[in-house]
């Protein structure tokens, strides 16, 4: 099993293949807007518009398990982020990172990254970082910023 046999929601419900994703550095991302880390939308942003010509995508799934901070609709979620941090990556459909409805994307990415049993997710904004061949190569706690994680990226590409 690899990160491209997965299927997920977007913002709008469609289901989005991860396969059309072969050949790029992505950085998947739990986030909400209310949190304390809803800034680092602007460093994401930064990072997507210095490197998205070179292969990279940021996949943002908006999770309302840690305090209720991502309360809204996808689309109130997609027009905060746009009209607040001018986001243009790709937004996804609300998921749960932890527990009996969690995604298996992310029950996946837990166990590349977090052993056997896969370490749960403690908070919004932990970043995984896949190299082009599909690889999990890294996880990123909600402390650290997108800034932190910029040559990471670039070693990458």
């Amino acid at each position: 099993m690899s990160i491209y046999d997965f299927t997920v929601l977007d913002a709008k419900k469609n289901e989005v293949s991860l396969a059309g994703y072969k050949g790029k550095v992505l950085l998947i991302v739990n986030t909400a807007t209310g949190c304390g880390f809803t800034p680092q939308y602007e460093g994401l942003q930064k990072l997507y518009e210095k490197y998205n010509a070179q292969g990279f995508e940021i996949l943002d799934f908006p999770c309302n398990q840690f305090g209720n901070q991502a309360p809204g609709t996808e689309d109130e979620i997609v027009s905060f982020c746009q009209l607040r941090y001018h986001t243009a990556f790709k937004q996804f459909a609300k998921i749960e990172v932890n527990g009996a409805n969690e995604s298996p994307l992310y029950t996946y990415l837990k166990k590349q990254q977090g052993g056997m049993l896969g370490s749960k997710i403690k908070w919004n904004f932990t970043k995984f970082l896949i190299d082009r061949e599909g690889n999990v190569v890294d996880r990123f706690a909600p402390t650290v910023t997108p800034e932190k994680i910029d040559d990471k990226i670039k070693e990458l590409l």
